[in-house]
């Protein structure tokens, strides 16, 4: 089965906002693929205000959450792969979620086929 993640981050994101709260992500900075303002990274993490006033151009898919956000009055485009997402949550009174870390799936290894028995086939009359 698919991740969950995404589609439970979008659910609490719509909670959130339709509360009238500030929802806010908290993202793993160290995850390859994240493009966040590392001067803003403290001990590996960074909190974002994904507010519709605080973002533009939200699109929270199922592999990455991006969106436009201005920091020190500088325009930059963020990009969040799921797996980076540890938290979100309401700035207001932390209602929210912490995502637990999903194992890594790989396909099972194919098992090579029986060897053929050796020899000559014997069969056993039976009466």
């Amino acid at each position: 089965m698919t991740s969950n993640k995404p589609y439970l981050l979008r659910a609490f994101y719509e909670w959130i906002v339709d509360n009238d709260l500030t929802p806010h992500l908290v993202v793993d900075a160290r995850v390859p693929g994240t493009q966040v303002p590392q001067e803003h990274v403290r001990d590996g993490q960074i909190v974002l205000n994904i507010a519709p006033s605080a973002c533009g151009k939200l699109q929270m898919g199922n592999l990455e959450v991006t969106f436009d956000a201005r920091f020190g009055g500088v325009a930059r485009r963020l990009e969040v792969p799921i797996q980076a997402v540890l938290a979100i949550y309401a700035r207001e009174n932390g209602a929210g979620t912490i995502f637990e870390e999903e194992p890594e799936t790989s396909p099972p290894e194919p098992t090579p086929p029986p060897e053929p028995p050796k020899g000559r086939p014997q069969l056993k009359v039976v009466k």
